[in-house]
C-alpha cells in the first residue's frame, strides 16, 4: 500500500469541526445512552439516528436489516471506490448500577457494551464529513441492530447494505485502553463464535440400581470432561479452541437415573482451518463416549459468526490515520485477538475491512469491562473516535489497495 501525506490543513480542519461539534456529540450520546433498547427492537434509536444523519445532508434509507438504516454522503469526484463505516445500535438485557446523571431510563435494559459510543461516533464522523465536503466517493453508513445476538449484521447484507462496497471500517470501544488512545491489530481480532447443543439419551432406571440402566448424566459428564481433555491433545495449541458447557438441564428426582440430558454452549475459535474441522471432531468425541457406555446421542452444531480479520492496508490505513490525527502517542497495538466474537466479520465475507479499538477507559479509577452493570465510558472518546474515523476516511481516497 502507497499512501500520500494528508494535507494539515485538512486535519485541522477535521478537528476543528469535531471540536465544534462535541457538545452536541455528547448530547447525542447521552440520549442513546438513557433510551437503548434491546436487539432488534431499536425503533426509536433508528428513528432519532434518521434525523440526525438528515439534518447534516445525508441520503437515508430506513428499514434496512429489519431495524436498520443507511446513511449516504455522495463524495464530489469520479472516484467509484465506496467505503462502508458500520455502527451497531443495540443495547443488553443488564440492569444499569452505573453512577451517572443519563443513566438507563429502560428497567433492565443498558449500553453496557459502548454501542451509544458506537452510533454517536459513526454520527459524528457522517456530520464532519459533510461538512468538510470534497470527497472524491461516496461514503455508505451502515447503522445496524442486533449485534449482541450476532444477527444484524447477516440482516443488514441481506437487505443489499454491501452492495458495490469496495471496504468497510469501524470501531468498538475496549475499556482496558484509556481514553485518548487507538488500538490497532493486524490479522485475526475476534474469534468465530459457535452455538452448541448435545443431548444425550440414556435408559431410565432406580438409582439403587445403576446397572439396570444407562445413565444419562454420567454419559453427560464424560463428554464435557473428553472434550476437554480432547482440546489440549488433539488440537495445534497455537491455533486455540475455547469450549465451554454454559447450561446442563436433566434428571427428574434424586433416587431417578436420567434418561436425558441436555448440554449447550459456545465454541470460540481464531483459525478458519480449525473453524471448519470443529463440528466433525465434537461429534467423533461424543459419538466414541456414548458408543463405549451405550447411550445415544443428537448432536446441534449451529455456526455462528466467523472469526474478524483485519484486512493488512485497512490497518495500515487506521494506523497512519491514528498517528496522523493524535501522534505516534495515542497508537496502541494489540498483539494478542479476543476470543470475543463480534458480527463485523459478517461484512468482511463482502469486502475487505478492519476494526479498530477505541480506548474508553478512565485513568483514574478502575474500568469495569464491557457487559459489567456499572461499565462506564470516558466520553472524550467520542472526539478521539470521530476525528481517527474521518481522517481515515479522508485518507482513503488518497491511497492506493492492494485488493
Amino acid at each position: 500500500m502507497q499512501t500520500q501525506d494528508l494535507p494539515t490543513p485538512i486535519c485541522d480542519r477535521i478537528h476543528t469541526i469535531t471540536q465544534k461539534l462535541a457538545p452536541r456529540l455528547i448530547e447525542i450520546r447521552r440520549h442513546l445512552h438513557s433510551h437503548p433498547e434491546l436487539s432488534g427492537q431499536e425503533y426509536q434509536t433508528a428513528v432519532y439516528v434518521a434525523g440526525v444523519l438528515s439534518s447534516a445532508g445525508l441520503h437515508v434509507q430506513e428499514g434496512v436489516g429489519r431495524v436498520g438504516l443507511l446513511g449516504t454522503l455522495k463524495g464530489t469526484g469520479q472516484d467509484d471506490r465506496l467505503l462502508a463505516i458500520r455502527a451497531d445500535m443495540d443495547a443488553l438485557p443488564i440492569q444499569e448500577r452505573a453512577a451517572i446523571d443519563f443513566t438507563s431510563r429502560t428497567p433492565g435494559v443498558m449500553h453496557a457494551c459502548g454501542h451509544d459510543i458506537h452510533t454517536t461516533v459513526g454520527l459524528g464522523t457522517a456530520m464532519v464529513l459533510a461538512e468538510l465536503g470534497g470527497l472524491p466517493g461516496t461514503v455508505r453508513f451502515l447503522f445496524q441492530s442486533a449485534e449482541e445476538i450476532a444477527q444484524g449484521a447477516e440482516w443488514m447484507v441481506q437487505d443489499g447494505a454491501m452492495e458495490s462496497v469496495s471496504h468497510i471500517l469501524s470501531l468498538h470501544v475496549f475499556p482496558s485502553i484509556v481514553a485518548g488512545k487507538i488500538g490497532i491489530r493486524y490479522g485475526s481480532l475476534t474469534a468465530a463464535a459457535d452455538d452448541l447443543e448435545i443431548t444425550i439419551l440414556g435408559e431410565s432406571g432406580h438409582g439403587a440400581r445403576p446397572h439396570e440402566a444407562i445413565d444419562a448424566i454420567w454419559i453427560a459428564a464424560q463428554v464435557i470432561a473428553s472434550l476437554q481433555q480432547a482440546i489440549s491433545r488433539t488440537q495445534n495449541p497455537l491455533r486455540p479452541v475455547v469450549l465451554t458447557i454454559g447450561q446442563i438441564q436433566g434428571g427428574r428426582a434424586p433416587n431417578v437415573i436420567a434418561d436425558q440430558v441436555k448440554l449447550t454452549g459456545t465454541v470460540r475459535s481464531l483459525h478458519p482451518e480449525t473453524h471448519a474441522s470443529l463440528p466433525t471432531w465434537i461429534e467423533q468425541i461424543v459419538a466414541n463416549v456414548c458408543s463405549a457406555y451405550g447411550g445415544k446421542y443428537h448432536l446441534n452444531y449451529r455456526r455462528g459468526v466467523p472469526s474478524v480479520q483485519n484486512d493488512h492496508d485497512l490497518t495500515q490505513l487506521l494506523e497512519s490515520a491514528t498517528i496522523e490525527a493524535w501522534g505516534r502517542d495515542a497508537l496502541q497495538i494489540i498483539h494478542e485477538p479476543s476470543l470475543g466474537a463480534e458480527d463485523f466479520a459478517v461484512y468482511l465475507r463482502h469486502a475487505p475491512g478492519s476494526m479498530f479499538r477505541l480506548g474508553v477507559g478512565f485513568s483514574d479509577r478502575v474500568n469495569h469491562p464491557l457487559h459489567h452493570p456499572e461499565f462506564e465510558a470516558d466520553e472524550t472518546s467520542i472526539v478521539t473516535g470521530v476525528v481517527t474515523m474521518a481522517t481515515a476516511a479522508y485518507r482513503y481516497w488518497t491511497m492506493e489497495l492492494c485488493n
